[in-house]
């Protein structure tokens, strides 16, 4: 049995943990060990059944570790994912036992499906994908590092890019293309085509800049 890792003792890291807990109870497969977070103090006061055992800046992964990425912020995602293989880390999927996946799909490593999550058929979902309670339609595709979040609907035909986050509720008609580093915020309907690294929100979708909180 591997010993399981959470990178991230956040609120994601706090979720995935349960669905961990959820796929050892339908088939025994991991030995969880806990969280490595480089800010120690992420889990004070706050109640929960396995503790950080160290920092991703000093853990040195073994044979028997095997680690699954609790972040949602897609860019850090993919910096962390990096450092850690550069020092030998294997990646395992977490896929929740009331999840689907249909027929004919690539799965790429290091994926999360929430409870409820669907993958339907004929889709292509990249390397350390994030699919919180939503679905993917047919034929769509959602590349590497992407973190969709809970009730979203992407529809058939769909390609969403590297580093998209997709916020709470969100909807993505048909056929349409989002680039790479999108953020589309909740509760969106996205009926045009996304350019690279655009910002948008709202229904329809459209680009939005951050309100500047210094």
């Amino acid at each position: 049995m591997k010993d399981l890792i959470l990178i991230g003792a956040g609120g994601l890291g706090r979720e995935l943990l349960q669905w961990i807990k959820d796929c050892n109870a339908k088939n025994p497969v991991w030995n969880i060990k806990g969280f490595i977070d480089d800010n120690i103090n992420q889990l004070t006061n706050i109640k929960c059944s396995h503790a950080i055992i160290g920092t991703l800046q000093d853990w040195i992964p073994t044979p028997n570790e095997v680690f699954v990425c609790a972040i949602a912020n897609p860019l850090i995602k993919e910096k962390i994912v990096k450092q850690l293989k550069l020092k030998g880390a294997n990646f395992t999927n977490v896929i929740h036992p009331t999840s689907i996946i249909g027929s004919e799909n690539n799965i790429g490593e290091g994926l999360i499906l929430y409870p409820f999550a669907r993958i339907t058929v004929n889709c292509t979902v990249g390397d350390f994908v994030t699919i919180q309670s939503s679905a993917i339609g047919h034929d769509a595709s959602v590349d590497d590092f992407s973190t969709i979040s809970s009730n979203c609907i992407i529809t058939g035909n769909t390609s969403v890019g590297k580093r998209v986050f997709i916020g709470t509720s969100s909807t993505i008609i048909p056929n349409i293309t989002i680039a790479d580093d999108v953020y589309i915020g909740t509760g969106s309907v996205v009926m045009r085509n996304i350019s690279s690294g655009l910002k948008v929100m709202g229904n329809p979708a459209r680009a939005f800049t951050p309100p500047n909180n210094n």
